[in-house]
């Protein structure tokens, strides 16, 4: 399996980081990706991408939580860091209405950018939306953001909002602990979506499955996700790891 969007670089990590990847590494976690937050999270994810050769591989974005005043400056050094290093996407990028709208007309301009470089640099994009779909359909509709393949990460849509994005683009949906969670009801959404294009992830430290609901998340738990996509689809768990690592190897390419 592959944690297609993992945060264990935060300081949530820094005490035990050695054990949380080998208990991923035991749970058959054979590779995670490291999406960058903003200026001040790159050093830790360089360096936890550079503590585990091999399994690790790291996106670059300004995250839409930290598009502020000064994001322009911002998306300046970010896509210097982009051009200079290493990296299998851009993210994770896009719009969060649920903090704050005051950025919202200068996160749309970020997101807009930051999918220009990913198309100039034929990358992937990792797409954080929250409490802003509306407005993410709208932006894509618009004519102000080209065309990009990519992935909405931490989807918790309808089956009507993945048939709505299937009609702008060429997505793949992240899905993660929420899956497990009984008043989710994602259930018509992830058959919607469909086993070819599912991905796995667990946002840790964030959003944890059920039983570890509320207590910090980490990459060995993305087992209970496949298991309840597996549930869901009517198929096995290995149908389901086969699949979404092929999925994750088709957009973010093999390592």
């Amino acid at each position: 399996m592959i944690d297609t969007h993992t945060h264990i670089y935060l300081e949530e990590f820094d005490d035990d980081r050695d054990e949380v990847v080998r208990r991923a590494r035991e749970a058959g976690v054979e590779r995670v990706i490291l999406p960058n937050v903003d200026l001040t999270t790159v050093e830790a994810m360089q360096a936890t991408h550079d503590r585990y050769p091999g399994y690790c591989r790291m996106a670059m974005g300004l995250h839409p939580t930290s598009v502020e005043a000064d994001y322009r400056e911002q998306l300046d050094r970010t896509h210097a860091l982009l051009l200079a290093g290493n990296y299998c996407a851009v993210g994770e990028i896009g719009l969060d209405l649920y903090w704050d709208k005051s950025f919202a007309r200068e996160q749309e301009e970020a997101f807009a950018v930051q999918t220009g470089w990913a198309v100039e640099l034929d990358l992937p994009v990792i797409i954080h939306c929250r409490e802003a779909f509306a407005e993410m359909v709208s932006l894509l509709q618009s004519g102000r953001v080209p065309s990009f393949r990519g992935v909405f990460h931490s989807f918790t849509g309808s089956a009507d909002e993945v048939r709505t994005l299937r009609a702008s683009g060429d997505y793949y949906f992240g899905i993660n602990g929420i899956v497990t969670f009984k008043n989710a009801h994602l259930e018509e959404m992830v058959r919607e979506v469909g086993i070819d294009r599912l991905l796995l992830e667990t946002d840790a430290p964030y959003l944890a499955p059920v039983p570890y609901r509320g207590k910090r998340n980490e990459p060995s738990y993305l087992p209970r996700m496949a298991q309840r996509i597996a549930d869901i689809l009517g198929v096995t768990v290995a149908e389901v790891e086969a699949a979404t690592t092929a999925n994750a190897f088709r957009l973010f390419g093999e390592w």
